[in-house]
């Protein structure tokens, strides 16, 4: 008999460990080739870990709930064979790509956590993930703090539940402190600082439901709040005439479907503007980090699209603007109907450099949306209303019936101004209003 060593694969860019949110197989049951082992989850999605040969399993190392690296082993699965290290030779070449791209991994965290003032490191027999020091460094935790943790996970580890409960009862606890100003030579006056807000108790019946937030809810709300907090939000508004677009797509929606068995929706039409503008204004598609600016070389749209529990998630598109319409068709379709059925691979959310939310696909005319950090921009699209309007012709204007709809841009006003922010959705709108109602696809 050999044996083969389940090993948690490469997820996606910066994605290095996962948690364990279930196993589907327990020691003793058979496992056929491809069929999922366990289900794991990143701070973007949820995806399974497939067997990649058929036999038993006989050994598990980590329990639900458990952080695991990339190119740990998970699993032991038995198989039929005389190699008692059946994947020695056929994934060493894959395993030490894996160890590079931890490294190099690893060695990025350890240079964004040398930028904070005070970093947290693994100390003695603590080791802490890269998780566990993003949430320390972002929430403020000292390395002493951390130190003082007491882990749940193996080996006594800090866990990323661990931390948050801290911070969560840190912040219960903390009370105001009387500072005692000496008087100088010359006196100041002493500068009292604001209050933290505190969140009011709120009090239920017994007749009213208590609901637990999902882990992907409680991700979600956590990352609103951080956007709000991070970038000074900004919002400019534009109203676009598409009647040309609604015109030209009920016109050739039937044949492309027949052609290409692909439904033409309004979103990809709407996202090969949107790319066309992000490379007339590149400035648009950047990144802060401190007060050093990154350009993006590649155009990576993220398209905001539902999960089945309600939740949204951004998929990303990825070189937008060298997609033509039907390439752009395909990526959107494929990425919407994957994220229905909870199929999206952790690399598919990771790299975008401008996000695209369409409010109008629940009956919102407009919206202001939060910023997909660490971008500087996101577009609302309002949904499509036939409306009356003026229509300006040589012989004069008159009155008739046209399709409309808002587009509302927010934006970060610590690197983008005004100017900027309304250019752009300014472009978006004149590229939708010339809209070539002969074109060929």
């Amino acid at each position: 008999m050999a044996k083969f060593e389940l090993v948690l694969p490469k997820m996606g860019e910066s994605v290095a460990e996962a948690t364990i949110t279930s196993w589907l197989k327990e020691v003793g049951d058979t496992i056929e080739l491809d069929e999922p082992v366990l289900e794991i989850a990143t701070d973007k999605v949820d995806s399974e870990v497939p067997s990649e040969v058929d036999g038993v399993l006989i050994e598990k190392f980590f329990n639900v709930d458990d952080v695991v690296q990339v190119g740990q082993v998970l699993a032991i699965i038995e198989t039929e064979g005389d190699n008692d290290n059946l994947n020695a030779e056929t994934s060493s070449e894959s395993k030490e790509e894996v160890q590079e791209e931890v490294v190099e991994q690893i060695t990025q965290t350890v240079v964004a956590a040398k930028e904070s003032v005070a970093p947290v490191t693994s100390s003695g027999n603590r080791f802490y993930s890269p998780l566990v020091k993003n949430i320390a460094k972002a929430e403020g935790v000292s390395q002493a703090a951390l130190d003082a943790i007491v882990g749940s996970g193996k080996d006594a580890r800090v866990t990323k539940n661990d931390i948050l409960d801290y911070i969560k009862n840190r912040e219960k606890d903390q009370k105001p402190v009387a500072v005692k100003v000496e008087q100088s030579i010359a006196p100041t006056k002493a500068v009292e600082k604001p209050k933290a807000v505190q969140q009011s108790p709120v009090v239920s019946s017994g007749e009213d439901e208590i609901i637990e937030m999902t882990r992907m809810g409680k991700l979600i709300a956590h990352h609103m709040v951080e956007s709000v907090q991070t970038s000074a939000h900004v919002q400019s508004f534009i109203e676009a005439d598409v009647t040309s677009i609604w015109n030209w797509r009920k016109k050739v929606k039937d044949g492309f479907m027949k052609r290409e068995g692909e439904n033409l929706t309004f979103t990809p039409i709407f996202m090969e503007t949107i790319a066309k503008a992000l490379r007339d204004f590149p400035m648009m598609n950047i990144s802060l980090q401190g007060d050093t600016i990154v350009k993006k070389k590649n155009i990576n749209i993220g398209m905001a699209a539902a999960l089945p529990d309600g939740n949204l998630i951004v998929p990303v598109i990825k070189n937008a603007d060298q997609l033509n319409l039907v390439g752009m068709t395909k990526q959107v379709n494929d990425l919407a109907n994957r994220a229905r059925i909870g199929k999206l691979k952790p690399d598919d959310t990771q790299g975008g450099t401008y996000t695209v939310t369409n409010v109008g696909t629940f009956g919102s005319i407009m919206g202001t949306p939060i910023i997909n950090q660490p971008q500087v921009g996101i577009l609302a699209l309002g949904a499509i209303r036939k409306v009356p309007a003026v229509i300006e012709t040589p012989e004069g204007d008159f009155i008739g019936i046209r399709y409309k709809m808002f587009l509302s841009h927010s934006y970060d006003h610590r690197v983008v101004n005004g100017a900027l922010g309304g250019q752009f959705v300014k472009a978006v709108a004149d590229y939708l209003e010339a809209w070539d109602v002969n074109r060929e696809i």
